[in-house]
């Protein structure tokens, strides 16, 4: 499979790529390892020496081979020309993300939802991810216009999460049409918005999905129509906003608490 497995993951760099095959690719020890721990199928591993340089990078080589993973073996030159990184660790695996449909989202009392609406930058999806699924929230919708949930920019700063979280690519209309069945209540987040409290119990409040737009543009004009409210983190004098991600996990912490 050698061959077939290094065009693939030349092929898996591409959104078009990763959509048509319906694959996406983990580099790096501790991505491939949460794949292996989320029981993510793998369908095959570019290995470098490098991989063998550490107990652990030792460890997830037998652990690969266990689970009867295929793999090939690569020079350091060649991983490199395959990685998305930098500086590689000696591994890249081709993997098998789950897909989650609206069906599959929890909308249960007390359950928090975090919706991104024209979120580009793939870091900043990953650790919304990663924030979310540490806070416990029910999980994550990403609106067209965000960063594709399987780039491997957004697996690697998820570290894992996007193994395990549900995650939802789609569209505001089948969205907005999911919230309103299930009574969910729409919170937009915004420079000029009110402070994000929510009081009494969290296993008594309604659903709630917290939508967080672009930096620049906010969210789409639909999405701005159905919202319940406009919360915001306050800020000291003279600083106009806040990074996507860090805002994301202030008021995720802030409308979760149990007062």
């Amino acid at each position: 499979m050698g061959g077939s497995l290094l065009t693939t993951i030349r092929d898996l760099h591409r959104r078009r790529g990763r959509e048509r095959r319906g694959l996406a690719l983990a580099e790096g020890v501790r991505l491939v390892e949460e794949a292996l721990a989320a029981g993510i199928g793998v369908r095959g591993a570019a290995v470098s020496p490098a991989l063998e340089g550490t107990p652990r990078g030792s460890a997830l080589k037998s652990a690969l081979s266990e689970r009867g993973v295929p793999i090939t073996d690569v020079g350091p030159a060649e991983l490199h020309e395959l990685a998305d990184t930098e500086h590689p660790q000696g591994v890249i695996a081709v993997v098998e993300p789950r897909v989650w449909a609206l069906a599959d989202l929890s909308a249960a009392p007390g359950d928090v939802l975090l919706v991104l609406d024209g979120v580009q930058d793939p870091g900043n999806v990953g650790t919304v991810l990663r924030t979310v699924l540490g806070l416990g929230g029910a999980g994550v919708v990403a609106l067209k216009g965000t960063a594709d949930l399987t780039n491997p920019k957004v697996l690697r700063g998820s570290m894992g999460a996007a193994f395990r979280l549900p995650a939802v690519s789609t569209d505001a209309e089948s969205f907005l049409a999911w919230a309103s069945e299930r009574d969910v209540e729409l919170w937009v987040a915004a420079t000029d918005g009110e402070t994000a409290t929510r009081h009494g119990a969290r296993r008594a409040r309604a659903p709630l999905a917290l939508v967080l737009g672009n930096e620049g543009a906010g969210v789409s004009a639909a999405v701005e129509l159905a919202a319940r409210r406009w919360v915001s983190v306050p800020l000291a004098p003279g600083v106009e906003s806040l990074n996507v991600a860090v805002a994301a996990g202030i008021l995720l912490h802030e409308v979760m608490r149990d007062d």
